[in-house]
Formats: structure tokens, sequence, C-alpha cells
């Protein structure tokens, strides 16, 4: 059994969209990030850890996925009305 040429037009199959959609990724992301900023925020409130780098780091992390989100979303309006510089998603 011999493998497909790659000159005679074959395509692999799509994938699913739930594979591709990377919306599920940031939201997921984003909720670990929030958890973690609220953990070492009450931690940082009661005075068993002082605020440091991490908590900051957290409350970046969330901010970056609100950024993320935006920039999909955007990309999607451009998509859904033609425009020629808008990535499919």
């Amino acid at each position: 059994m011999s493998s497909p040429d790659p000159d005679d037009g074959w395509q692999p199959p799509p994938l699913p969209r739930r594979l591709t959609d990377p919306v599920p990724v940031v939201l997921l992301g984003s909720a670990v990030w929030l958890v973690a900023f609220v953990v070492l925020g009450v931690l940082a409130l009661s005075g068993a850890r002082p605020a440091d780098a991490w908590l900051w780091a957290c409350a970046v992390g969330v901010g970056l996925g609100a950024l993320g989100l935006g920039v999909l979303a955007l990309q999607r309006r451009a998509g859904a009305r033609g425009s020629r510089g808008a990535q499919k998603l």
C-alpha cells in the first residue's frame, strides 16, 4: 500500500471545529489564572503571604486572556463581514 502522491490533488480532511476553536482554551487558561489570583489575593489579605510578583503575574494572565478573547472576537467579526485581511477562525 503506497502513500498518496501530494501532486495528485489529495487533501487531508478538515479538522473538526472543536479541535480548531481557540476560545475554550483561552477561557480555561483565563479561569485558571483568575482562580490563582483569588487564592493569592485572599492569602495576601489574610497576611499569610505577601502580595508579591506571583499575584501580579496572575492578574496579568487574566488581562492577557481577556485581550486574547477580544482579538478573537474582532477576527471573527472581520471574517463574518468578509474583510480580506481577516483570518479564518
